[in-house]
């Protein structure tokens, strides 16, 4: 079922059941007013009827009492089926007259009609009543007066009302149902439209966006907009995908170039001198050792753009983490002089972050060693300095390098980057973007500051673990 169909039947529904509650009260309100106003008048009719029977009894004449009569059954006649009878103090049926049978009057109802002045003996069943009211004349004494009749206006007029309220009803639910499914296309025409817009992006062309619907502000309105976003952002992983796999495949080429012509030229002579070979196997190690450099930097890049939640923290002091870079980088850079001021994070609880230690020591590390390798040759050393406050944690490296150029300044986190006065020195441009999305992981910042010629500082910051 679609949504326009159920929205139609759902307001058709609605609308039915409103309008059928409308028509209950309208009917019940209109009967029970009828039926108050025929009990009335069957109550007035009962005061004529003692007046008339008792003023006839006062003429002895015959022929008066027979025109008092002829004028009861006149009377009579103007209710349809009406009937009328007076009982004596002694509940004797002194005087009937009327169109209908007479029905025995139960004694206990004119004794109650007697205590207190006037009852109803057959509330309204299929529109007939009988009333019954006590009347008081000065010779005859009390007089129980009943009164029954047909209320056939009624009959025919909420007859009528219920064929109005039934058309009604009818002809309202036809045009809620015809409105309410022109309603819900009109409303639902920018889904539509959203649903053509859609089916023509592919993952090949992720350029085309949403139109807006007119009530930018509505919801629709703001799932276009949110659809757009993501679009945006899914158009931004694509082209960075795209262009991470095209300079891997470029980085990874070069060492597998290199790999490659070494052992064909290896291979062209059967016999080469033990020295030729060594130089070939060392070229060959090297360009092997740069491979896997390469690999695990783009392991190490993709572990750090994981889920966090999926990533093990714990708390890790950073000057302890600091000092174990510190080891390793000796290791790879032996004559590299490193200045390191540990501040007051040597100090007990102090500088304690939480964060996953492997990869915060990748990160540490890959600063130090870009700032080793780009001061080689400078004889100044390299400085890293631990800097705390009560909510954040630093670590500032700085070396005296050729610094880098503003508009490289800009490029420096895109991966396989090379600023220009980086690409004498060994390297592969993964450095700084594996590190700001190490920091980014831990809810860290990477910021690098540099000038031609004057060197380049990096600083990374945390928040402190409380």
């Amino acid at each position: 079922m679609t949504i326009r169909l159920r929205l139609a039947l759902q307001f058709g529904a609605i609308l039915g059941v409103t309008l059928l509650l409308f028509a209950l009260v309208i009917y019940v309100v209109t009967q029970e007013s009828r039926r108050e106003v025929f009990t009335q008048s069957l109550f007035r009719r009962t005061q004529v009827v003692g007046h008339a029977y008792a003023d006839g009894l006062q003429h002895t004449d015959a022929g008066q009492q027979a025109s008092y009569r002829l004028y009861l059954r006149q009377l009579y006649r103007t209710l349809p089926s009406e009937e009328g009878r007076v009982y004596d103090a002694n509940n004797h049926l002194v005087f009937r007259e009327g169109q209908a049978l007479a029905k025995p009057v139960p004694a206990a109802w004119l004794a109650e009609v007697r205590r207190t002045g006037s009852a109803v003996l057959e509330p309204e069943t299929n529109y007939h009543e009988t009333v019954g009211l006590l009347y008081h004349d000065a010779h005859l004494g009390p007089l129980v007066v009943v009164a029954s009749s047909v209320d056939e206006d009624s009959r025919q007029q909420l007859r009528q009302l219920r064929r109005l309220l039934a058309g009604g009803l009818l002809v309202a639910l036809l045009a809620g149902g015809v409105g309410s499914w022109a309603f819900a296309g009109r409303a639902l025409w920018p889904l539509r439209r959203m649903v053509r817009e859609v089916d023509g992006i592919t993952a090949t062309d992720l350029s085309q966006r949403l139109t807006h619907a007119t009530g930018a502000a509505d919801e629709i309105g703001r799932l276009a907009q949110r659809f757009n976003s993501l679009l945006d952002r899914l158009e931004a992983a694509f082209a960075g995908q795209r262009t991470f796999v095209r300079d891997a495949s470029h980085e990874l080429r070069t060492p597998l170039t290199a790999l490659t012509g070494e052992l064909e030229v290896a291979l062209l002579q059967a016999e080469r001198p033990t020295a030729e070979y060594r130089r070939v196997l060392q070229r060959t190690l090297d360009s092997a050792r740069q491979l896997n450099s390469l690999t695990n930097g783009l392991l190490q890049i993709a572990r750090a753009s994981d889920d966090p939640s999926q990533v093990p923290m714990g708390p890790v002091r950073l000057d302890e983490l600091l000092l174990q870079a510190y080891e390793l980088l000796l290791q790879r850079y032996p004559t590299c002089r490193v200045d390191l001021d540990l501040g007051e994070a040597d100090e007990a609880g102090a500088g304690t972050l939480r964060g996953n230690e492997a990869l915060l020591l990748s990160a540490v590390l890959n600063v130090l060693d870009n700032a080793c390798k780009f001061s080689a040759g400078t004889g100044q050393p390299v400085t890293a300095t631990l800097a705390r406050s009560p909510t954040r944690l630093a670590l500032v490296v700085a070396d005296e390098g050729p610094g880098m150029s503003p508009a490289d300044l800009q490029q420096v986190f895109v991966p396989f980057f090379r600023a220009a006065a980086a690409r004498a020195v060994p390297g592969h441009g993964i450095g700084l973007p594996l590190t700001a999305r190490i920091m980014a992981l831990h809810g860290g910042t990477v910021r690098v500051a540099s000038e031609p010629g004057q060197g380049t500082r990096v600083r990374l910051e945390w928040p402190a673990s409380r």
